[in-house]
């Protein structure tokens, strides 16, 4: 709430402050104003959201009022919810993040869905039998380590590697795992020259690499802009990196491996046809629960 309300209305408990957040947040056009309301005041409480409900009458004191108020006024700036708490969950990891990394979206959950597919299915009636003991995953551009920690989660006893060209995205990415007790390997670099030369070739490399073209991103939300602009940027036509990778990635992946990327809407035929380019075959799409292509992969081919 507003200084002058919350000094001229004496007592707030924390469902008046929730109905009163979630009002302001609607008036600006929030669309998850309820869910931001409910997450931001149970972070500037230090509870979780069910606590809002079950102490719904509550009296707030003022140093709570100001603390909920410091968040709202953050938040109506135009920083994301999970830029403000520092958390933000992804395939049920709950994920520290930071002004240095891309915040992990819903969408990129697809990507993870169509990179599963493309590894050897884990066969529950006889389990020993068929896990790959050597399969190899490679995550380019990790950021917060989304992708690679999911992959790990679902995949344990794969080798799972992250890049990043970002030291402090590495640091963060590292710190997750390390706290969620999943091991993966990170390296510091340019995409696939982060990785030493001897590196055993991969079965899958999954990215979602910068796909957002130059000129668009002034139009973008004020939460996503104030994300690093190197993870946004990506090129005059989005996809400079991309073009780069689909040129690497086969001298990194092992005969039938995959390779998997998040695009942007209007992106996936462009990139198809690079795939197809570079000898990858089996080539396809994936589109995410909004109906947009999000994901395009191939399989390397037989070599020469």
């Amino acid at each position: 709430m507003a200084e002058s309300e919350s000094s001229q209305k004496k007592d707030w408990t924390l469902l008046e402050v929730l109905q009163w957040t979630t009002g302001r947040f609607s008036q600006r056009g929030i669309a998850s104003a309820r869910l931001d309301a409910e997450l931001l005041i149970a972070h500037a409480l230090g509870i979780n959201r069910v606590a809002i409900y079950t102490s719904a009458d509550r009296l707030l004191s003022r140093e709570e009022l100001a603390n909920i108020r410091a968040v709202i006024e953050r938040r109506q700036a135009g920083l994301s919810v999970a830029a403000i708490t520092g958390h933000k969950e992804f395939w049920g990891l709950d994920l520290h993040v930071s002004p240095e990394v891309l915040i992990p979206r819903p969408d990129t959950e697809t990507l993870v869905e169509a990179a599963l597919d493309h590894l050897v299915p884990l066969r529950r009636d006889r389990p020993a039998e068929s896990i790959p003991t050597d399969e190899r995953i490679l995550d380019v551009a990790t950021g917060s380590g989304a992708i690679a920690l999911a992959l790990k989660k679902q995949r344990p006893h794969a080798s799972v590697l992250a890049t990043d060209q970002s030291q402090p995205a590495i640091a963060i990415a590292r710190g997750n795992a390390e706290r969620l007790r999943l091991a993966v390997e990170f390296f510091v670099g340019d995409l696939l020259g982060a990785l030493p030369p001897e590196t055993a070739p991969f079965d899958l490399i999954a990215a979602n690499l910068p796909y957002i073209p130059t000129g668009d991103i002034a139009g973008l939300p004020p939460e996503v802009r104030a994300e690093p602009h190197e993870a946004l940027d990506g090129g005059a036509d989005g996809l400079d990196l991309v073009r780069r990778l689909i040129v690497e990635a086969p001298r990194r992946l092992k005969t039938g491996g995959s390779l998997v990327l998040e695009l942007g809407e209007g992106q996936a035929d462009r990139v198809a046809t690079l795939l197809g380019i570079s000898g990858f075959n089996q080539v396809g799409t994936r589109a995410d629960l909004a109906g947009i292509v999000r994901v395009v992969f191939g399989r390397k081919g037989n070599d020469p």
